[in-house]
């Protein structure tokens, strides 16, 4: 209970991100009203719902007490990572912000500065290079992979600035990934395939080797910990342990329940075509 107490009262608003966020929910809010006068069936109150819960699960993860708990335990370091990577990316998705967002800039903003980029056949190119299943898949598991790297591991806790580096790399890489199953419009959306469920399969793959090597090790990976011993008195062997199956188990289910949903899509598809 110190602890806790310790943490919470070390705890100050991040103003930057929380000023950041909320401005964001102001901007989709008025692109959301202005977009719903004529797609009110496609902008429904649940897109709405959850991009803000997307952003608000953002700031529980980064901006709430939990990344004082995240600094002193290797688990709820993970539950932070599992947030970031596989929790706010399709939430934020799901409320179809590409439009919503830039409808609800200044006029100002989006015909003199983005409009230029918007236009830009190259820039155009790149995006659509960087949500194709092959890169996407590549990005997000070499930053999962990357930072997990002791040495990376480590440097991010010890320099705050690189800390937030490694936040926006796992989110980034993570909104792309999810990009590719979600396509929110106005992406011209793909049929569902057989290679999406590889493409979920295979990245729990990479998470579960990381996740199996944390938990069978006999030894503390992250030297960070044992420089840094927690409050809690959890050893970080324990620590380390249970940071691996909350990685394995959770962050396991939230590829593989989208790989059953398309799985059985898919099957009652070829099922009706048969029957037809």
């Amino acid at each position: 209970m110190q602890a806790t107490r310790q943490i919470f009262a070390d705890w100050a608003l991040p103003l930057w991100l929380t000023t950041s966020l909320v401005i964001t929910a102001g901007i989709y809010l008025r692109g959301w009203l202005l977009v719903r006068r004529t797609r009110p069936a496609q902008f429904t109150r649940m897109r709405l719902t959850s991009f803000f819960a997307g952003l608000a699960v953002l700031w529980l993860a980064i901006g709430s007490p939990m990344d004082g708990f995240a600094d002193a335990l290797l688990s709820a370091h993970m539950v932070e990572h599992l947030l970031l990577m596989s929790v706010v990316p399709p939430l934020l998705l799901l409320g179809l912000p590409a439009v919503p967002l830039l409808r609800g800039l200044p006029s100002l903003v989006t015909r003199h500065l983005l409009a230029p980029l918007l236009r830009s056949l190259a820039l155009r190119r790149f995006a659509h290079w960087l949500i194709t299943p092959l890169i996407a898949w590549l990005l997000m598991n070499a930053c999962f992979l990357g930072w997990h790297v002791p040495a990376a591991y480590d440097f991010a806790l010890e320099h705050e600035n690189w800390h937030v580096v490694e936040h926006i790399c796992f989110l980034g890489s993570s909104i792309l990934f999810w990009w590719v199953l979600i396509q929110p419009w106005p992406t011209r959306a793909r049929a569902l395939s057989w290679g999406l469920i590889f493409y979920l399969v295979s990245a729990d793959v990479v998470n579960t080797m990381l996740s199996a090597f944390l938990a069978f090790c006999d030894r503390p990976v992250y030297v960070f910990y044992l420089s840094h011993p927690n409050p809690f008195g959890v050893s970080p062997v324990q620590d380390q342990v249970l940071g691996a199956v909350i990685m394995w188990v959770f962050g396991s289910l939230a590829f593989l329940l989208p790989a059953m949903v398309i799985a059985v899509r898919l099957t009652a598809t070829n099922v009706r075509r048969f029957e037809n």
